[in-house]
């Protein structure tokens, strides 16, 4: 499956137009992506929206948003007028989420994963969750009455102990059978 999700900034805004045939409505607008190393220039790329998402896009977004979009990739081949053929990226976009004010641009080399933190979760004060920890002494939860009362947080490590099985030897090798059809 084509998916892509790139984090971008908008450098035209979306422009919206219409097909010939059937007066299908579509939203374009050309966003930069950071390179990936500081020596990189930032890459062009344009991204399109069909439909109602084109309308939304074009009453929603402007020059200089920071976005993440959703989308599938696909390449145009374009005959120039210099007499070559050009291919160009174009993001068909499905979905586009607008990032906050401040998100950093200024470092492109970031590790993956530390633009989009994901939030940590606030436990509420009346959770009915059950933790049994892994190889408890305990074979099942049967009490759930008390579930609605908080209790202090007391975490105890289970003992392990390593389980020692001897390795099977065989003082002879030639007395095992050979299951393998293949002779090598």
């Amino acid at each position: 499956m084509n998916s892509c999700i790139l984090m971008a900034q908008i450098i035209q805004a979306p422009e919206l137009r219409y097909t010939a045939e059937n007066q299908t409505p579509l939203a374009q607008m050309l966003v930069q992506i950071p390179g990936l190393r500081p020596e990189d220039a930032p890459a062009t790329i344009k991204v399109i929206g069909w439909g109602n998402f084109a309308h939304e896009i074009k009453e929603n977004y402007t020059t200089g948003d920071h976005i993440v979009i959703e989308g599938r990739l696909g390449m145009n081949t374009i005959e120039r007028q210099e007499g070559f053929k050009e291919k160009r990226a174009e993001l068909t976009a499905s979905r586009i989420h607008k990032l906050g004010g401040d998100t950093d641009w200024s470092s492109p080399n970031s590790t993956p994963g530390s633009t989009f933190d994901s939030p940590t979760p606030i436990p509420s004060a009346n959770t009915n969750n059950v933790v049994v920890p892994l190889r408890a002494n305990t074979s099942s939860v049967s009490d759930t009455s008390n579930l609605d009362q908080d209790f202090p947080s007391t975490t105890t490590e289970p003992a392990f102990e390593p389980s020692i099985v001897p390795a099977p030897t065989s003082a002879n090798p030639e007395s095992q059978p050979d299951l393998d059809d293949i002779p090598f």
